[in-house]
């Protein structure tokens, strides 16, 4: 399982004098389709993809409603590429904080890549701490429901069970984080799940992303040493 912070879009459109922010995200979501291609190569059965952070939804109009047009653009086409044929697709994040024509073309992502071996779950209007935040409310009023007394509730809340209501509570814990454009943290990425984690910061925006940049970044993780925490 490896999660993938796709960041450097805006970064790279001014290295490149790309005449807007909106060409750099299109050549992002090429490349995203690229590496939807080579994870499919190699037989990897699980990524976890943040395409859109909480915070980022804090920028103005006129840089959101291009990456919008981008990304509903890319949901169309990933049934379409070879690498969209044998995926299951699911979303994470407050998706009721988006334009209802993305969640309207996320949800029919997930209709027609809903029953392939592989899985690709995409982080949209996503926060870490946010879904720890959402895991603990739902586990208090689980109890609550099971008529576990206020003044015992805390008794009932440990890892396991917080665990078990993470967005995306099937999937294995990522074993490689990778996040590109150079920025050696994780800006609340997957806070619950990547505790031990192994990590790799690509100083190459995600736009120029190459397969060999991938394929560094697993050799560099299968030479490690996991030994999570012990």
């Amino acid at each position: 399982h490896i999660g993938v912070i796709h960041d450097g879009h805006r970064r790279y459109a001014r290295a490149e004098n790309l005449p807007d922010y909106e060409a750099s995200y299109r050549v992002g979501m090429a490349k995203f389709e690229e590496f939807l291609q080579w994870t499919s190569e190699l037989e990897i059965k699980a990524v976890t993809c943040w395409l859109l952070s909480t915070e980022n939804l804090a920028r103005p109009d006129e840089e959101l409603a291009p990456y919008y047009a981008v990304l509903g653009d890319l949901f169309e086409r990933i049934p379409q590429i070879p690498a969209g044929q044998d995926v299951t697709v699911r979303f994470i994040g407050s998706l009721d904080l988006l334009p209802a024509s993305l969640v309207e073309a996320a949800k029919r992502l997930e209709e027609k890549c809903s029953g392939g071996s592989r899985r690709v779950t995409i982080a949209l209007a996503y926060g870490g701490r946010q879904e720890i935040v959402d895991a603990v409310k739902d586990l208090v009023s689980d109890l609550a429901d099971e008529g576990i007394a206020p003044h015992q509730i805390s008794e009932h809340i440990d890892r396991e069970a917080l665990s078990s209501r993470m967005y995306a509570s099937d999937l294995p814990d990522p074993d490689l984080v990778l996040r590109t454009s150079g920025e050696a943290r994780l800006s609340g990425f997957m806070l619950w799940q990547a505790a031990y984690a192994e990590y790799s910061f690509v100083d190459v925006y995600w736009p120029a992303f190459r397969r060999v940049d991938f394929l560094r970044a697993l050799r560099n993780y299968t030479l490690r040493e996991r030994r999570y925490g012990r």
